[in-house]
């Protein structure tokens, strides 16, 4: 089964209660993008968003020009369906992010959860080069150290500080770095660590 494969499978038999990443309200991101404070047109982009709640708060805050990016085209239906007329204000990109080559420059990068998907030296590499070369703002969280090492059956990359430091340094300052602890639907904890960061 290839990795598109695999999430289509994932999103098309799992309702949001029974996949690990739900959350009701996304605080974290949403104060971490507060922080910013970025003009409601702003060009945000989130990466891996699937069905994630997300998109709803954003528009709800104002924002007006949203672009959700995921390797599974069921998962942006699913979306679709949940915002109703209101999707016709989001840029639906179905494409996975190892080959995802951006037309514009985002003001904000965000993604939660699909980057430590990457495990090989080159993708994550080239990962780096993508979101470096295309965007003012970032924000990456990531397991922790301490976290898991598989989601969904799938091999993650487990991150820190120092290693988010190391790899994205060059050319973004990072102005804070955390671990956070969060609650599964299914009543686990996982251990995630946030990073936010703008270019040099």
């Amino acid at each position: 089964m290839s990795t598109k494969e695999h999430w289509e499978h994932i999103y098309s038999t799992k309702t949001p209660q029974e996949v690990s990443w739900t959350q009701t309200v996304p605080q974290t991101s949403l104060d971490l993008i507060a922080k910013y404070e970025l003009p409601k047109f702003a060009k945000i982009i989130d990466i891996g968003g699937g069905d994630s709640l997300l998109v709803d708060h954003l528009l709800a805050l104002g924002y007006s020009n949203i672009t959700l990016l995921d390797i599974s085209s069921h998962a942006l239906e699913r979306a679709k369906i949940r915002l109703g007329e209101n999707a016709d204000k989001v840029e639906w990109i179905v494409a996975d992010i190892r080959n995802f080559t951006p037309t514009e420059t985002y003001d904000l990068w965000h993604d939660r959860a699909a980057f430590h998907f990457l495990t090989d030296a080159k993708e994550i590499e080239n990962y780096r080069n993508t979101v470096s070369q295309n965007t003012h703002h970032l924000i990456l969280s990531t397991f922790a150290a301490d976290g898991p090492l598989k989601c969904s059956g799938l091999h993650i990359t487990q991150y820190d500080a120092t290693t988010i430091s190391t790899l994205f340094g060059t050319d973004f300052q990072v102005l804070e770095s955390f671990q956070e602890d969060h609650r599964t639907p299914f009543d686990t904890i996982q251990s995630f660590c946030f990073s936010r960061m703008s270019r040099k």
